[in-house]
């Protein structure tokens, strides 16, 4: 895009405020990364007799965990607020599900302390597996990582690990905490003691979100969820790219990226708005000794930001990016109710793919998008994020939305009356079955039926 061409996009979209329509971008997200068959939807949702999880007729659900319950290792009880997964290829079939737990130094389920994967005792997040069958069966559950604070995200790797990410930044003393926080750390579903509890500090001490990777190259991009200013997008340039388990502990270079023209990504309202040219500034310190990473110097054209920085993929070429909402009442340069970005390196072109209103055709019936994964049949599965009733929503090529599934889990329920909204929605190796979260009461779901349809 030139430099006029630009403008003229800025001048469209954030800066006078204008009222864009949707513009049938959203293929784009698809391209390269699932089936080419995208569908309305799976019919209306069926109440579920049994009050827990609302789904189209043909599909059923398992209840793999919930909170509170003993986990099968005997190392203490199902921690609560599960939310980031990964469902991990194992061996004959089997699944190793790596399950996040946002838990904050107040939650009283807190992830069981185990000898050689508890990275600082005074925190209460962490990580659990379970390793599955090929039906779902739960064959062992158990502590795959503890001692972390705030395990929002995080992202698989190329070699079968995932990657979980604090989304805190207290330092030790903050809390009761003993250590720094603020990292991300490597675990090994299959067997959490190869992976242990060690910080990957040189992929940068902030609140991270999700990250991805590049599988070509090993490069890693993050988000980060944070205000007072806003967060960044960045990527990870590893010493020993693609090196397999542990290799990002060799270290690396940290960068943000900077959209020359655009500080703020919420300006930006018109889907298919390309922008090439996108630049990469060294972070000046990683571990954010002094002052928080966002709040330092990148120099006199400054950096580019976005509120509300969520979940991160790679699909195709490309790596995808969410902006859950933007507010210009809490110091956004627009509003939204969610963007989807995609960058592609090989052009350094950065383009919004979708948004979810105010201002264009697609709008969520309730609130912002949070997890997002792709569906065996090509469509986008967005986990919900707001008050009120819960839903995993489904949006096909064409941009037309349909409820795939609704949390029923606290209709009726006065003493819990916080609904719990869904995250870490994803498929399975074969994508037989869908896998997702409910953060309250905490439950972890199986999902099973025509996907493929």
């Amino acid at each position: 895009m030139s430099e006029s061409t630009r403008r003229q996009v800025l001048a469209r979209t954030g800066v006078l405020g204008a009222s864009i329509a949707f513009a049938g971008s959203v293929s784009e997200l698809f391209a390269g990364t699932a089936a080419a068959h995208g569908r309305r939807g799976y019919g209306p949702l069926v109440p579920d007799p049994a009050g827990l999880l609302d789904l189209p007729k043909g599909f059923r659900y398992r209840v793999l965990s919930r909170e509170g319950e003993p986990l099968r290792s005997g190392e203490g009880a199902v921690p609560g607020c599960p939310d980031g997964m990964a469902a991990l290829a194992g061996r004959r079939g089997r699944v190793h599900l790596v399950r996040n737990h946002e838990n904050d130094h107040t939650d009283p389920l807190t992830v069981p302390a185990v000898a050689g994967l508890t990275y600082d005792p005074a925190a209460r997040g962490g990580c659990t597996v379970l390793e599955l069958d090929s039906r779902n069966n739960v064959l062992s559950e158990r502590v795959a990582i503890a001692g972390t604070a705030v395990n929002c995200a995080g992202g698989p790797t190329p070699w079968q690990t995932w990657l979980t990410c604090e989304e805190n930044e207290n330092k030790a003393g903050t809390n009761g905490y003993t250590k720094d926080h603020g990292f991300i750390f490597e675990v090994d579903g299959a067997d959490p003691h190869r992976s242990g509890a060690v910080p990957l500090t040189a992929m940068g001490r902030f609140a991270h979100e999700a990250v991805a990777v590049d599988p070509r190259t090993g490069i890693v991009y993050e988000t980060e969820d944070a205000r007072n200013p806003f967060g960044l997008f960045y990527r990870f340039l590893p010493n020993r790219p693609l090196g397999g388990p542990g290799s990002l502990r060799a270290g690396g270079a940290l960068e943000a990226m900077r959209v020359p023209g655009v500080p703020d990504l919420a300006a930006i309202a018109e889907p298919g708005a390309e922008f090439d040219g996108v630049e990469w500034v060294p972070v000046p310190d990683s571990q954010a000794v002094q002052t928080s990473v966002r709040k330092q110097d990148f120099g006199p054209q400054g950096i580019t930001r976005a509120q509300k920085l969520e979940g991160a993929w790679w699909g195709g070429r490309s790596v995808y990016f969410v902006s859950s909402y933007a507010r210009s009442s809490q110091g956004s340069a627009g509003d939204h109710f969610g963007q989807v970005w995609k960058y592609e390196p090989a052009r350094r072109r950065l383009t919004l793919v979708v948004v979810f209103g105010p201002s264009t055709d697609i709008q969520l019936p309730g609130e912002s998008p949070d997890n997002i994964c792709l569906a065996p049949g090509g469509n986008l599965m967005v986990c919900e994020d707001g008050d009120g009733a819960q839903h995993v929503y489904g949006l096909s090529r064409k941009g037309e939305l349909y409820e795939m599934a609704r949390n029923r889990q606290n209709i009726g329920t006065p003493e819990a009356p916080e609904w719990g909204e869904f995250a870490g929605a994803v498929f399975s190796p074969d994508g037989e079955t869908m896998y997702v979260n409910c953060y309250r009461p905490g439950t972890t779901f199986a999902v099973t039926g025509p996907w493929q349809d």
